[in-house]
């Protein structure tokens, strides 16, 4: 048990030392009781390198399984607390401000027997830094594990601030690809270029943002145009901050998901959370 604590923490955390410190043992500790782990299953869970240590593939497929087997154990002692229980919901910060907490009152209103707690998520990281019963992820699906559910299918387009599109003369998919354009590991421009029949690469120049808020929020303030989702937008369409410049979209290239462990899918207000969520986007 040692050594699976030693593991878990060292891959959520990114590294050895921080995880000796959560554990209160020293790294060389933590590195002893990984080694222990490693031979006794006959595979390499970390690659080593000189500027750290990062999962293997065999090491992101086992993590899983611990993960499982740890909620499944506090899963079992649970019962205890008059009824009460708690459920941790890890999401992205702009879809937990602009679409699940507009939601949540509603979902608490009924069900108080629930206490919520609510990380903000990286939607960079396929596993969240923080434990959660049920996380949102922005992903293509494709590297998910346990249990998960595409919560809607989304398209995407370019948006500006009207006074830019203005001052611009911003019209068409050309127009588009000649102005400045607002970057996002998150929401690549390549999807788009491809339905606008545009053969261009990324863009290399202009502001990143790891954010879709802060990205929406820097287009809003005129610096630049904006790929987005419509439904992600929405706030900043209806007030009239954006305004779509062409009414060309292409699909998303990725979508949220909510996701659970699968030993958790079996708890009452897990799968009550997912199934509500799942009900409340379909449509």
């Amino acid at each position: 048990m040692h050594a699976l604590a030693a593991f878990e923490a060292a891959a959520r955390l990114g590294g050895f030392a921080p995880a000796a410190d959560e554990l209160c043992v020293t790294p060389s500790a933590v590195s002893h009781r990984i080694r222990q782990l490693e031979q006794q299953l006959a595979m390499q869970l970390f690659e080593r390198t000189s500027s750290g240590v990062r999962l293997t593939t065999a090491g992101r497929l086992y993590l899983g399984q611990v993960r499982e087997a740890f909620a499944a154990l506090a899963h079992s002692g649970r019962g205890a607390g008059g009824g009460r229980v708690r459920l941790r919901v890890s999401a992205p910060p702009t879809f937990a401000r602009q679409l699940l907490m507009p939601r949540l009152p509603a979902f608490l209103q009924d069900r108080e027997e629930i206490d919520l707690e609510m990380h903000v998520g990286n939607l960079l990281q396929a596993d969240v830094t923080e434990p959660a019963d049920v996380a949102i992820l922005w992903s293509d699906g494709k590297a998910l594990n346990g249990v998960f559910h595409r919560l809607f299918d989304d398209r995407v387009g370019p948006l500006a601030a009207p006074s830019y599109i203005a001052a611009y003369g911003l019209r068409s998919a050309e127009d588009v690809a000649g102005a400045t354009l607002l970057r996002s590991p998150l929401l690549p421009w390549g999807a788009w270029f491809q339905a606008a029949g545009l053969n261009r690469p990324e863009p290399e120049r202009g502001a990143v943002f790891n954010d879709l808020g802060m990205l929406l929020e820097a287009a809003s303030a005129g610096l630049g145009v904006a790929m987005s989702t419509r439904r992600l937008a929405a706030a900043w369409l209806d007030s009239g901050r954006l305004v779509p410049i062409t009414e060309l979209t292409a699909a998303s290239p990725n979508s949220y998901y909510v996701t659970c462990a699968s030993a958790d899918r079996e708890r009452p207000e897990v799968a009550d959370f997912m199934d509500w969520l799942r009900e409340g986007f379909s449509g």
